[in-house]
């Protein structure tokens, strides 16, 4: 009897509800609008993040050996050469190779100039070589020889061939190969792979060459023990989580980038808040009548509230579904477009937009909850 009870208050409050069509429709329309801009906003600051760690990702090493002073693998310091053989020489490592990152000034065939990111591969074991599309990772070894990453940044260098040739630092250099990376950098750069001896001989080098040591343990419990020694050494050792998430740290904290969207987001929480709050408050004061008409016939307080909750939560969830899609639609559409679009749907994302929800529902559910319990049937029944 109370399940059927409860069904027919529910049903009651939904009818309610859905019986003024615009102010419903206005209700949605808060809600979505503020979990698209949230989630927009939030989607964007994770794929930023994702794509600052791009190289980390695309390399694949298990523990990085880096400069203590190394914020992001963008701003590599180099190391002296000794550094990795100590590496190699710690208990635990199975091998550990250099990896150069570094920047180069491109020469294309019409004059122009364009940057592009660098990666030199240990010579002898290509370790955190890309996936091949076209050519063979063997032809590395030819001659000026250098892999083109396929990605949003590939038409920079005019949409290079298999064989086309061109110079970096008055160097000449010939593509050899096409591939293909798990993330596309950040910076809009286009990226060419090659040896690590190749890599020192075409750019300009400081006194030392090597970005980073890779090492791959020889199970994860050598981990910690690779990372003290290295600290022995005066360097810092990292798990590729790890130095993913002091990336992601950095650009956060050290930068505008995470209180602009985080102002963003709060605005646009602002705006959901203000927009539902507004809308709910204004659909319970046209409702009173009916709220004290079921207060006057023997309604509990306890229902009333329940009805009002179950008005609120079911507006929320059905507002929050749809924004969810919209921004989904539009983050797809986005990067059909735009290629280098770096917006990225998360579970935190979507379960910060949930929270915020929520916090919304509360306050309108407060407000319509605090104006419904101070009615009384007299009231109405007099008007």
């Amino acid at each position: 009897m109370k399940l059927r009870e409860l069904t027919g208050e529910m049903l009651l409050a939904y009818k309610l509800l859905v019986n003024d069509r615009t102010k419903f429709a206005a209700l949605l329309l808060g809600i979505t609008f503020a979990v698209f801009l949230m989630l927009m906003m939030t989607s964007l600051f994770s794929g930023i993040l994702y794509r600052s760690s791009s190289a980390v990702v695309n390399i694949g090493a298990k523990v990085w050996v880096m400069d203590p002073a190394v914020n992001t693998p963008a701003t590599s310091i180099p190391m002296p050469d000794y550094v990795q053989a100590a590496v190699r020489s710690i208990p635990g490592v199975r091998y550990a190779v250099p990896l150069y990152s570094g920047i180069g000034l491109v020469k294309l065939k019409d004059g122009t100039f364009q940057a592009a990111t660098v990666i030199g591969l240990d010579d002898t074991s290509l370790f955190g070589r890309p996936q091949m599309l076209q050519g063979k990772i063997e032809d590395i070894y030819a001659e000026n020889g250098f892999i083109m990453i396929l990605d949003a940044d590939y038409e920079k260098l005019q949409s290079p061939k298999l064989g086309t040739e061109f110079e970096i630092n008055n160097n000449r250099a010939v593509i050899i190969g096409m591939a293909k990376v798990t993330v596309s950098g950040l910076f809009g750069i286009p990226t060419l792979y090659t040896t690590y001896s190749r890599a020192i001989q075409y750019l300009p080098q400081a006194q030392f060459t090597t970005s980073y040591v890779l090492v791959q343990p020889k199970s994860p419990t050598d981990i910690p023990r690779i990372k003290e020694e290295v600290k022995r050494l005066g360097y810092l050792a990292l798990t590729e989580d790890e130095f993913v998430d002091q990336t992601a740290h950095w650009y956060e904290f050290h930068t505008g980038l995470g209180m602009n969207l985080l102002i963003m987001t709060v605005v646009s929480f602002i705006v959901g808040l203000s927009i539902s709050g507004q809308t709910f408050y204004t659909f319970i004061i046209e409702n009173l009548e009916r709220f004290g008409a079921l207060k006057a016939i023997g309604a509990k307080s306890n229902e009333l509230i329940g009805m009002i909750l179950f008005q609120s939560t079911f507006t929320a969830l059905t507002g929050y579904g749809l924004g969810i899609g919209l921004s989904a639609s539009i983050t797809a559409l986005a990067k059909l477009r735009l290629p280098d679009y770096a917006a990225r749907l998360t579970f935190p994302s979507l379960g910060g937009a949930l929270v915020m929800v929520i916090v919304i529902v509360a306050i309108s559910s407060y407000i319509g909850v605090r104006r419904v319990l101070r009615i009384e049937p007299f009231d109405i029944f007099r008007s």
